[in-house]
Order: structure tokens, then C-alpha cells, then sequence
């Protein structure tokens, strides 16, 4: 093969990488009776119907994260965070607010790694009292710290009109469109930010 056909075909294999990115929609809290599951299937579902990336619901609770540094920790987990962290072209961040923050279990989970997260991008869907506002708000303090550019667009869900009784979750018909509005500014930056990884 001689170098131009190296250098169309290399091109043509970036170009077929780049339309269809692979974007992790992670659920950030693992206690019991959590609604982050019924939040990231329906950005999934509203994703999907987009056909722009390939995106895939990516649950912190699935790798077993012991807290970062604990002595005789089982590495197994963190390998398999890795490597799934290490596939994404960008991310959708499910954060509920505790206690005005994001969860222990996604600080933990996002120190764990550090050049796996490095130049994506990332939108978030946040719910809480107050919208998860101010989870968010910490939220992309951590992510600017791990070269990771969060986007404008923040569907923020109440505990009060989006939720039914605090459990179910029954979003108001505006949130779809704040959904869309999210990812049509992720997957431009996250095409983007492929160019320089």
C-alpha cells in the first residue's frame, strides 16, 4: 500500500470514527432506590432517536469503585472503568444534588481516572430541590480540572414538577427539547476535541 492510499485510508477511518461517536450517558449515584436510572434511559431514548453518536448508559455502580487509595482495594473494577471511560468520545452526566454536591460515588469514580477523561466533552442532566443546579455548578469545576469542556445547555429536573412523589420520574414536555438543545451542542465539541486526542 503505497502512502497516499495510507494517508486517504487513515483519513477515512477518522472521518467514519467521527460520524458516529460514542457518547457514555453515566448515572452518577449508586444507593439504593436511586432515580438515576429512570433519568438516563429517557435521555437515552431521546438520544437514540437523533442517530448522531452511539450512546450507552454507563453505570458507576456496575464497577464496584472502592474509595480511591483504600489498601487492598480489588483492582478489577477500576481496570474495567478505565478502559469503558477510555472509549467515549464525550459524556452525559445524570447528577443528583447531595447535600449541595454531586454524590460521593462520582467524585469518586471521576478521581479514579484522570487522562481517560482528558480533552472530551460533556453535558449534563442534573435533578434536585432546586433543578441539581447547584451539583452542576461543582460538577464543572471537576471537569474543567480533568480537561474535560462542559457545554452550556443544563436540563435541570425538579423533585417537585418532574417527579412524581420524588420517585417517579414524569418529566414536563419543555425538558425534551432543553435535552436536544444539550446535545446538539455536545457532539460538535465533542467531534472537535477527537481532533486534538
Amino acid at each position: 500500500m503505497g502512502f497516499l492510499d495510507k494517508l486517504f485510508g487513515k483519513k477515512q477511518e477518522e472521518e467514519e470514527i467521527m460520524t458516529k461517536l460514542n457518547i457514555g450517558i453515566i448515572l452518577g449515584s449508586t444507593r439504593e432506590g436511586r432515580v438515576s436510572p429512570q433519568v438516563g434511559a429517557w435521555v437515552k431514548e431521546i438520544a437514540d432517536k437523533r442517530g448522531d453518536a452511539n450512546y450507552t448508559i454507563i453505570d458507576i455502580a456496575d464497577y464496584k469503585l472502592p474509595l480511591l487509595g483504600e489498601a487492598g482495594a480489588d483492582a478489577s473494577g477500576a481496570a474495567a472503568w478505565s478502559e469503558r471511560i477510555a472509549k467515549q468520545d464525550g459524556f452525559v452526566f445524570i447528577v443528583q444534588e447531595y447535600n449541595h454536591s454531586i454524590t460521593g460515588a462520582l467524585k469518586n469514580a471521576l478521581d479514579y481516572l484522570r487522562v481517560e477523561w482528558n480533552n472530551k466533552a460533556a453535558g449534563i442532566v442534573s435533578y434536585g430541590s432546586v433543578g441539581g443546579a447547584r451539583a452542576a455548578e461543582h460538577l464543572r469545576g471537576i471537569l474543567g480540572e480533568l480537561l474535560v469542556a462542559d457545554v452550556r445547555v443544563h436540563p435541570a429536573l425538579s423533585l417537585f414538577t418532574d417527579f412524581e412523589n420524588g420517585t417517579v420520574f414524569k418529566p414536563q414536555a419543555v425538558q425534551e427539547d432543553s435535552v436536544n438543545q444539550m446535545l446538539d451542542q455536545l457532539i460538535p465539541w465533542s467531534k472537535a476535541l477527537f481532533t486534538i486526542r
